[in-house]
């Protein structure tokens, strides 16, 4: 499908405006990335704690944000898809700290979603010694005849219940199904206590020494990438091909990563996925620009260099348009209707498809040109004013040579 055809826009004519919007887009996040001292990174890189809670009927993202808002450092609410639980994220590394945020998340939540206690005691919070020391006078008073340890070990029984059913009881009849809880006893446990619709299952710690493992593995994986692809893209045209793709897509990190500092987002492990995403993205829309343009020095051999490579450019304009077209239409509905969880790796998404579709036309095309009057300047003698030669740069392991061989 062809949306464009026989188009003939000078794209390298109009290159210098977007080339210095890319220095200025550059400076300006290494100047924001300089100011902040780096990037804003999340928990997963900086350290911090995940407490994870569940929920009978989970309410939304945005309301346990907005009732946690104020209270709660470096707030990070995340919905785990599948299951009636979120995973609530701080910085705080502390132990006596991140005691005081864990009282302070249940009591918010309970306050807002946990329903009428009526001074019972939740089941759902406590412990199998918190729960035998309710129920000890209670059963007594109710005639009831059980020993200590006949009660610690019932209140075990209902624990362990409790934490293979979804680490919540739902409803205190269902407590009928334990051993050894008979209607008399289940009475009591009716009157004593009450099931909120919520519960902390637990807490993940993250290190400093682990968000820093994660933060060196993540900048090695990105790297990785680049050097693969260098090192392909050299083997399979001609390794100026690769410097340009790779100095492109490294243009598309670095300003992806600066609109981040500029805009104040967090760099998480989901924005690393988008960025290695946007790495193959970029590369790929390069290198078929590249194929063109391969393709086009063994037919047009008298033609320079400059015209060939608009001419390329043109030719490939169709399927540039619908490829990045398409996904930044959804990369924008991510970005808009994903909510919080997603808007990192959603904002990351649209720039770096935004930024790495010009590249591959402003940004690499001219690194070919440049080095191809490079080295024609340096081959033409000394003081002599020819027009520049028009041999090209070369489809795989040849064109070189024969622009080469053309100045002989």
């Amino acid at each position: 499908m062809e949306l464009f055809k026989n188009t003939n826009f000078d794209f390298l004519g109009k290159k210098w405006p977007f080339i210095g919007l890319s220095l200025a887009l550059t400076a300006a996040g290494l100047v924001s990335l300089a100011i902040k001292g780096g990037p804003r990174y999340g928990i997963d890189f900086k350290g911090g704690a995940l407490v994870h809670v569940t929920f009978v009927q989970r309410p939304s993202v945005d309301q346990v944000r907005a009732a946690l808002s104020g209270k709660i450092p470096a707030l990070e609410v995340q919905e785990l898809s599948g299951k009636p639980e979120d995973i609530i994220g701080t910085d705080v590394q502390d132990d006596k700290a991140l005691q005081a945020v864990d009282k302070t998340i249940v009591d918010t939540l309970m306050a807002s979603f946990g329903g009428q206690p009526g001074g019972k005691y939740n089941i759902n919070a406590g412990d199998a010694d918190g729960l035998a020391n309710q129920l000890r006078e209670p059963l007594q008073a109710a005639s009831v005849p059980m020993s200590d340890q006949l009660l610690h070990d019932l209140a075990a029984k209902i624990m362990d219940y409790r934490k293979y059913h979804g680490g919540l009881i739902r409803n205190l009849d269902e407590l009928s199904a334990v051993q050894g809880v008979v209607p008399p006893i289940l009475n009591v446990i009716k009157q004593v206590t009450y099931p909120a619709p919520l519960a902390v299952l637990g807490t993940e710690i993250v290190g400093p020494k682990i968000g820093a493992e994660l933060q060196r593995k993540a900048i090695l994986a990105v790297l990785y990438a680049l050097g693969g692809m260098l090192v392909y893209i050299a083997f399979r045209f001609e390794w100026i091909y690769g410097v340009a793709a790779v100095i492109a897509v490294f243009h598309d990190t670095i300003i992806t990563l600066g609109l981040f500092s500029l805009f104040n987002k967090e760099i998480s492990l989901t924005v690393v996925a988008a960025l290695l995403t946007l790495v193959g993205y970029s590369m790929n829309d390069t290198i078929v620009t590249f194929d063109r343009i391969r393709e086009n020095l063994k037919i047009m051999r008298r033609e320079a260099l400059e015209p060939l490579v608009n001419k390329s450019v043109n030719q490939t304009l169709s399927r540039t348009v619908l490829t990045s077209g398409l996904t930044l239409l959804t990369a924008l509905a991510l970005f808009l209707f994903g909510g919080q969880v997603l808007n990192g790796f959603s904002f990351a998404l649209v720039c770096g498809i935004i930024v790495g579709t010009y590249s591959s036309v402003f940004v690499a095309s001219p690194i070919l040109i440049f080095w191809h009057n490079f080295l024609e300047a340096r081959k033409r003698p000394s003081g002599s004013s020819a027009a520049p030669s028009v041999s090209k740069v070369g489809g795989p392991k040849e064109g070189v040579r024969r622009g080469a061989a053309k100045v002989k």
